[in-house]
């Protein structure tokens, strides 16, 4: 799993820049963001090699919108990060995975 930091005009999210699990092992893609103010949304994507990007998940304090991929994933959010957990991710979960503010 691949992941790297996104910049908007007033404030910057950052990730790792490399993550790594097993088939079928859940791992949590977290993205820091200090500069977040009240009613930011957080937004996480993935791009897979030669693909356009692919929404996953919005989170917005402390509600969630996940699409069809419901139950292999999920998010959380506190005041500092927001961590994008994958359950039991598969091969084809293997891509590049962003979050912006």
């Amino acid at each position: 799993f691949l992941s790297s930091a996104v910049a908007s005009g007033r404030a910057q999210v950052q990730q790792e820049p490399f993550l790594e699990t097993t088939e079928g092992t859940g791992i949590n893609i977290s993205c820091s963001h200090p500069g977040k103010r009240s009613g930011d949304f957080i937004h996480f994507y993935r791009q897979h090699q030669r693909q356009s990007p692919e929404f996953l998940a919005l989170t917005a304090k402390a509600s969630k919108d996940v699409p069809a991929i419901a139950g292999k994933l999920s998010v959380s959010e506190d005041g500092q990060g927001s961590l994008l957990w994958l359950e039991r991710p598969r091969r084809g979960d293997a891509a590049v995975y962003y979050c912006a503010l």
